[in-house]
């Protein structure tokens, strides 16, 4: 297969690495049983990812505490 790479703003080519990642989360988010569109918003998986996005979101752009 041919990949295309899309050089329009938006949405862009990601990595092959990040796509089978996300492909095998969309089944089984970390050992979950679910998918992340599956879960609860209240559950411990989804608050520890909102909590690694917030993290990670407060690092990038040096937002303190």
């Amino acid at each position: 297969m041919s990949r295309v790479f899309n050089f329009s703003a938006g949405p862009s080519t990601l990595p092959e690495s990040v796509l089978k990642i996300a492909a095998d989360e969309m089944m089984d988010y970390h050992g979950s049983g679910q998918s992340v569109m599956e879960m609860s918003h209240r559950s411990k998986w989804f608050d520890d990812i909102i909590k690694e996005a917030e993290a990670l979101m407060r690092e990038l752009y040096k937002v303190p505490d």
